[in-house]
């Protein structure tokens, strides 16, 4: 049986690089998940995905499981003082709205074109 050591790193060894990877914060995912639920009533989406990534943090709204995502919030936080770090992008890759602040940036689904006839 051989023995090799392994080193860990630790934190006087590497710089710090910041989190791994980028997640929602309970207040952002309860005001998605609020949205997604009013969604869901009207039966216009059906199912989700969240993708949390080393750069951002993705949530994804289908309407059938088997489809493309018609949908994603994605939350980007090296944007967070340029453009703003949060963003909703349709399915082409169109940016619909972005900014700071998620609520306002959520706000795009109030209008007449998200509204079941």
């Amino acid at each position: 049986m051989s023995s090799d050591i392994v080193p860990f790193p630790s934190s006087s060894q590497s710089p710090s690089k910041g989190p791994s990877q980028v997640a929602f914060d309970r207040k952002e995912l309860a005001a998605i998940l609020n949205v997604y639920g009013q969604m869901v009533s009207k039966g216009d989406w059906k199912d989700y995905a969240l993708d949390f990534l080393s750069d951002k943090a993705v949530f994804s709204v289908y309407r059938r499981a088997s489809e493309h995502a018609l949908y994603r919030v994605e939350k980007v936080p090296a944007l967070r003082k340029k453009q703003g770090q949060f963003s909703v992008i349709a399915p082409g890759g169109l940016v619909l709205k972005r900014g700071h602040d998620l609520l306002t940036v959520l706000k795009v689904f109030d209008k007449a074109r998200f509204r079941s006839v």
